[in-house]
């Protein structure tokens, strides 16, 4: 299954993205009004997070409904009209598929509960639990009423975890997929979905949380081909991309390689721990530009010579903003903004923009812990305090990790609430705004900078099509790439520092072309100097 690589995708956070009713939360209808916004940046398809029924204990990822809208949001028929209104514009909408687990509220688990066999076997339950942790802290085990038996969440404790091996289980997920298909969407994001194939013998696995014993299991494969098969590979046009968990680059070439026909490309996190000190998501440090180095080189050489194919991206709705954690953005935010879109779509894979990415977006430098609501943060914080930290510890802690950071409503305008809501937004907006905003940065350097980025993916064949390989892989300062295809080579260059650095070109590239660089009068001689956060293209035909 072939897919289009010249494609950029931007993802939406329906809650925090265009409120049309006042009522403080983002709204299809708000999609609705942005689309020539984004028609005007260039992208073609829109990822959207969960919009479905959800008492919102993981902010739309503990689905109650898998088949409706979240009356929050709209209305089926604001649905349908979005997907219209997208095509006008060029945009194709991908949806995000939460088929590892559901919420307790959903009525497959309630019935269960109400001591159906039939619905029982849709989920994970022992008699005795494993030793294995939830991602959210504590036991990822709990009480199945008043059953004596136990039900797993690898999350938080009201999302329960399906049964995929069960059949009945499958054919109803699939049923889902192929009704959003049916409406009109183009593309699927399927969350966690490397977790899907648990051992049939579930036993305590000490190592790494028990990871091991549910993460790439040989199973989850199978799993894919057989939705493939019954859902979207029907479809040559279709977009996937699975979020791989704790991944490796072998499963992630198995789950994308287009023969194999299980997903289109696939998303990995390894490039965002490198400022976890120790491996620990709740700590402070400055990021490994080392570490960052490798892991692309090694994912991008390792997926490029194994034909998968990466889905590449700095931010999410689960990351603090990369502006932050990678850029000295008191000083240079816009070199460090351009430069750091540069890296990756000039690169090998899919570009995944976040919205607020293409105008510079920062973390939102909130007061108080009253300020946050992820439940991820909030337990986190709880946790560091009991461990010993101070308030203050901990809350600087959660200001520089918290997924909040990224969920902060879109910054429209400089008006009260960034130009969002009319009412109370439901996460307060970032203090940035006054200054941060689609109407000021419409024509400032970044938004156009991404733009010209787009286009050359659309324009040049090397740079949706070629191979990635490696360049000056002992420079401590900066990160390079070469992509080849046809005869033509592109060198693409990423000063990820603050400080000039000055580097000896191959002779290869000495009066190439300079196909795009974030400063102006660039000329390409047997040296070139990097200014601070500088990204340059030379392009030898």
């Amino acid at each position: 299954m072939a897919i289009d690589k010249r494609k950029v995708v931007y993802q939406i956070y329906p809650k925090s993205y265009k409120d049309t009713t006042g009522n403080g939360i983002g709204d299809l209808r708000g999609i609705i009004e942005k689309l020539p916004y984004l028609e005007e940046l260039g992208i073609d398809m829109i990822w959207l997070n969960p919009f479905y029924p959800s008492p919102q204990r993981d902010n739309g990822y503990d689905v109650a409904d898998y088949t409706a809208v979240n009356p929050d949001f709209g209305t089926m028929a604001d649905f349908e009209e979005m997907i219209a209104v997208g095509r006008k514009h060029n945009i194709d909408f991908m949806l995000d598929m939460v088929l590892n687990h559901c919420s307790t509220e959903h009525e497959w688990f309630q019935k269960a509960l109400a001591g159906d066999k039939f619905y029982q076997d849709f989920f994970i339950l022992r008699d005795e639990p494993t030793d294995w942790v939830s991602k959210f802290g504590g036991n990822a085990w709990a009480p199945f009423g008043d059953t004596g038996k136990y039900y797993l969440h690898l999350f938080d404790v009201t999302q329960a975890d399906l049964n995929w091996r069960n059949p009945h289980v499958r054919e109803e997920l699939f049923k889902v997929v192929n009704f959003w298909r049916d409406k009109g969407v183009k593309g699927f994001r399927f969350d966690v979905i490397n977790l899907i194939g648990k051992d049939e013998v579930l036993e305590d696995c000490p190592i790494n949380d028990g990871k091991p014993a549910y993460t790439d299991r040989p199973i989850t494969h199978d799993y894919l081909k057989m939705m493939n098969n019954a859902s979207f590979g029907q479809d040559d046009s279709f977009m996937t991309v699975g979020e791989m968990s704790a991944t490796t680059i072998e499963n992630c070439i198995l789950y994308t390689a287009p023969e194999r026909e299980e997903l289109s490309m696939a998303f990995n996190f390894h490039h965002l721990k490198v400022d976890y000190k120790e491996g620990q998501k709740w700590t402070i440090m400055d990021f490994d530009f080392i570490a960052l180095r490798d892991l692309f080189h090694s994912w991008g050489e390792g997926m490029s010579e194994g034909d998968g194919w990466n889905a590449l991206f700095y931010n999410n709705h689960d990351q603090p903003r990369a502006l932050n954690r990678f850029v000295d953005v008191k000083n240079f935010r816009n070199e460090g903004a351009t430069m750091l879109a540069a890296s990756i779509h000039l690169s090998r894979g899919t570009p995944y923009i976040y919205m607020g990415e293409e105008i510079g977006m920062i973390d939102p430098d909130y007061d108080s812990m009253a300020d946050y609501v992820d439940v991820e943060s909030l337990n986190a914080y709880q946790i560091m305090l009991d461990e010993g930290k101070t308030p203050e510890e901990a809350f600087k802690i959660i200001q520089t990790k918290s997924r909040d950071n990224s969920r902060t409503p879109m910054q429209w305008d400089a008006s009260e609430n960034a130009g969002f809501t009319t009412g109370i937004p439901w996460l307060k907006a970032g203090k940035s705004y006054k200054e941060i905003n689609v109407v000021s940065e419409q024509s400032g350097s970044i938004f156009t900078f991404y733009q010209k980025l787009i286009k050359l993916r659309k324009d040049i064949p090397l740079i949706a099509e070629g191979d990635y390989k490696a360049a000056y892989t002992d420079s401590d300062k900066v990160y390079a790439f070469e992509r080849q295809l046809d005869g033509q080579k592109l060198l693409v260059l990423n000063n990820f520092f603050a400080d000039d650095v000055t580097l000896d070109l191959p002779a290869d590239y000495v009066n190439g072309q300079v196909l795009i660089s974030n400063y102006a009068d660039v000329t390409v001689t047997e040296t070139v100097t990097l200014k601070p956060y500088q990204a340059l293209a030379i392009l030898v035909k």
